[in-house]
């Protein structure tokens, strides 16, 4: 790191999701590297708590609508000194494109874009003329982005890091015992293992039926719709349990046998990350970030989206083959620990920064 900065993160999102933990683990290593960072978000939400958790400052913003919500960015950004504002999310993009184009935010603004886009063409090309540089957390979101009409100069690719201090943690017995009743672990059964908000476990529920083995399978993060719940019914041999989001998840993970993600838009998912820097074996879909996190064969298995039986062998490769698990644990393991760190994430981001000083500057 060279100069500090003073630092505007903006958030709009109200969910502990993967999103808010990278935003809130970023934002404290900028803190600890002698930067100024200030947490704009709406009031009484998840990444509220989590940065005040991590001592950082926040400021509340209501982003319900554009225009107020453009205007405090502004005045918050001009109050504070701010170098750089780093919008991670649809609506306070919306606000500082707004500000940006009416010429009333001087600082240079950095997009971060964690999901896979699914705006419109028109506003992925307004934001990318808006923004002095877009942050894509995987290849793909960039290559979609570039598709969508963001000019591909100014997108930089940054993996999110894994919070290590999160996962590495000591997990009580009395944690474990509540984390495997919760899960309906069976000393009989193998247990697989989803932690995710509503992703597609719908597809993982078909593949259960071409799982020739009974197994656990604990959806955590999620409570069952009709759609999962009729599911669910449908696969009276295997037993599933549903647990409700958690803030922390981390005894859930000595619990799972395999851990599957089936997806159809990622964009580098914590879960995924966490799960591999524990040396978990995993499944889960050739979508979006997730190849760039996983070689098939490698790290885990990949499968195609929404293709049940391709998700049912490849659990059941896992499933059947403990030295074919414990070598693409252990893989996953030595990866997320050496390639998805803070201090990389750190770098990559700084360098971001300074590449949109740089362009205000001229």
């Amino acid at each position: 790191m060279t100069a500090p900065l003073t630092i505007l993160h903006l958030s709009h999102e109200d969910h502990a999701a993967g999103s808010t933990i990278s935003i809130a683990l970023l934002a404290a290593a900028q803190r600890e590297a002698g930067h100024a960072v200030l947490v704009g978000c709406e009031p009484g939400s998840a990444l509220a708590d989590l940065a005040r958790e991590r001592g950082l400052e926040t400021a509340e913003l209501d982003f319900a609508r554009v225009g107020p919500a453009a205007a405090r960015v502004a005045a918050l950004a001009s109050g504070r000194g701010v170098h750089v504002v780093n919008a991670h999310a649809s609506r306070d993009r919306a606000a500082c494109r707004r500000a940006r184009l009416l010429g009333q935010l001087p600082a240079a603004l950095v997009m971060t874009r964690r999901g896979m886009p699914k705006s419109t063409p028109l506003s992925a090309l307004a934001s990318g003329l808006a923004a002095d540089r877009v942050i894509a957390v995987s290849r793909p979101v960039a290559r979609a982005l570039a598709r969508r009409g963001t000019p591909s100069w100014r997108i930089t690719v940054v993996h999110n890091a894994v919070d290590l201090a999160r996962i590495d943690r000591a997990v009580a017995p009395a944690e474990l015992a509540e984390a495997r009743a919760l899960a309906g672990c069976d000393p009989a059964r193998r247990t697989i293992g989803v932690v995710a908000r509503r992703k597609d476990q719908a597809t993982l529920l078909q593949a259960l039926r071409h799982l020739p083995q009974p197994v656990t399978l604990c959806c955590l993060g999620i409570e069952p719709d009709g759609e999962l719940a009729a599911l669910a019914q449908a696969v009276p041999r295997h037993r599933v349990s549903f647990v409700p989001f958690r803030r922390d998840v981390r005894a859930f993970y000595d619990c799972f046998d395999v851990v599957a993600l089936p997806t159809r838009h990622e964009g580098c998912s914590q879960a995924l990350l966490e799960a591999m820097a524990l040396g978990k074996p995993i499944v889960t879909t050739r979508a979006g970030g997730n190849t760039d996190l996983i070689d098939h064969g490698a790290q885990g298995l990949l499968v195609p989206p929404r293709d049940a039986p391709a998700l049912a062998g490849a659990l059941e490769a896992l499933l059947g083959d403990p030295g074919l698990a414990a070598r693409v644990g252990a893989s996953a393991r030595r990866r997320a620990r050496a390639r998805f760190t803070v201090e990389r994430t750190l770098r990559g981001t700084d360098a971001a920064y300074r590449a949109a000083l740089a362009r205000r500057a001229r």
